[in-house]
């Protein structure tokens, strides 16, 4: 077992001197292959993000009721008073059209244009908050049952909203599956195609050993260990880029965060999925390797 293993860590760190001494050949492959596999992960960083970012907004999602024009305040005021005696109701605030007209003119920047208007043309409106408890479905069918009443002109919600945003999302999340998919054929064929390489440089010196005895599986534990080692350092690459992708993209994010109020921030990649995309690579590499050593290696005999 200890001579066993010994021979292991020769080969290993003989791989490691072979692809030191190519230094322009490694470095391209690991380019290579850390922008095939930065790719579909950065995809699905993003798209875990935004699903971080929009998770709670479908549960106790504001409704907002555009009352009759020709309802009064004080019976605008009694339907608010009304919907925050519901349960699923946690708060129910009333805007006064002429509050709301003076917000509007303060906000959009039209205020000449608006003054030049007769009247008001915004009707009384009421703002409920739902429960966090509340589901989608509950929210969605009591939308339809404040829609019947006959005091409310329109009663909407950011509900299909974040009902289009999930579909994105889940959309996008399918999208990053597939693309990392062809991308790891992508790297399988990249590092395959390298190891073919090595074995047709190497083809006296298989014939040598395979002359001396020397068995398939000697011949083959180097091209192994190689092709396992340029996945593992293109997965290193990758990781690189997507902590130079997250660095680029994380200022522009804080500022549009902080102008819309809130504190999101990007998270990047966690220990486990760091460690999980280090394993694909050197897996990978594994597999281009041995499928590559399978396929030419039966083709070299001693004559």
């Amino acid at each position: 077992m200890t001579a066993y293993l010994t021979r292991h860590l020769q080969v290993l760190l003989a791989s490691i001197g072979q692809m030191a001494r190519n230094p322009g050949a490694t470095v391209m492959t690991a380019a290579a292959i850390g922008v095939t596999l930065a790719l579909p992960t950065l995809l699905y960083l993003i798209t875990d993000n935004l699903e971080r970012a929009s998770a709670g907004f479908d549960k106790g999602a504001p409704v907002t009721l555009f009352l009759r024009k020709d309802l009064d305040k004080a019976g605008a005021q009694a339907l608010a008073r009304r919907l925050a005696q519901r349960p699923e109701v946690t708060a129910s605030r009333f805007i006064d059209a002429d509050a709301a007209l003076a917000e509007f003119k303060q906000r959009s920047g039209l205020a000449a244009a608006l003054d030049m208007l007769e009247g008001n043309p915004l009707p009384h409106s009421v703002v409920l908050d739902l429960s966090a408890d509340e589901h989608t479905d509950f929210a969605s069918r009591m939308l339809e049952e404040l829609e019947a009443d006959p005091d409310v002109s329109l009663a909407q919600s950011d509900l299909q909203w974040m009902r289009r945003l999930r579909a994105i999302v889940s959309l996008a999340q399918r999208g990053a599956l597939l693309l990392a998919i062809l991308l790891a054929v992508a790297v399988v064929v990249i590092i395959s195609n390298t190891i073919r390489l090595a074995i047709v440089n190497r083809r006296d010196e298989i014939v040598i050993i395979k002359l001396i005895g020397g068995t398939d599986a000697f011949v083959r534990r180097p091209f192994l260990y190689s092709g396992f080692l340029q996945g593992l350092v293109g997965a290193v690459v990758a990781w690189v880029l997507i902590a130079g992708c997250l660095y680029l993209l994380g200022g522009p994010v804080d500022e549009l965060s902080r102008l819309y109020g809130t504190e999101f921030r990007l998270v990047g990649l966690p220990l486990r999925d760091a460690l999980l995309v280090l394993l694909c690579g050197g897996l990978l590499g594994w597999v281009a390797s041995r499928w590559a050593v399978g396929r030419h290696l039966s083709r070299i005999e001693p004559r």
